[in-house]
């Protein structure tokens, strides 16, 4: 399992035109899910997600998490975060989850984030979907399940 998160402002996802996700200051999270994963993997990445510390305290250094500053997340189905680039021109995707595998983790992974006191909206998964971002920093980091 892979995530990209990113700091944000805000963020909002839209599908069809039609915002389905937004938030204010959080993390937005990009999440991969590979053919191996299962639950142990996405609660890995789910509380790295929630306690990494990226937010700035009161002396300006990165030392709260997302649960220290009451933020929120916005998660995006990203089965791209496995496109393998090595060969050729064109990406494979065969270390990628199944859809019916990967949207099964994808909504646990979601609210294992809202068990954990992470106030969480999504896009809709394998659709067709308009991000729009807002860093904070900007600031962003890849976290994967060891």
């Amino acid at each position: 399992m892979r995530a990209l998160i990113q700091r944000v402002d805000k963020a909002s996802v839209r599908v069809d035109d039609k915002i389905v996700g937004q938030i204010k200051k959080g993390l937005l999270i990009f999440l991969g899910i590979a053919h191996a994963d299962d639950e142990r993997a996405l609660c890995f990445v789910a509380e790295k997600c929630a306690h990494l510390r990226i937010f700035e305290d009161e002396n300006g250094k990165m030392n709260r998490s997302l649960l220290d500053t009451s933020g929120q997340a916005l998660v995006i189905s990203q089965f791209t975060l496995y496109g393998d680039t090595q060969k050729g021109r064109r990406p494979g995707f065969s270390q990628a989850a199944a859809p019916d595998k990967a949207d099964a983790l994808y909504t646990q992974f979601v609210a294992y984030l809202q068990d954990l006191g992470v106030d969480t909206q999504t896009g809709h998964f394998g659709a067709h979907m308009h991000v729009e971002i807002h860093n904070d920093g900007p600031v962003t980091f890849m976290i994967e399940n060891p």
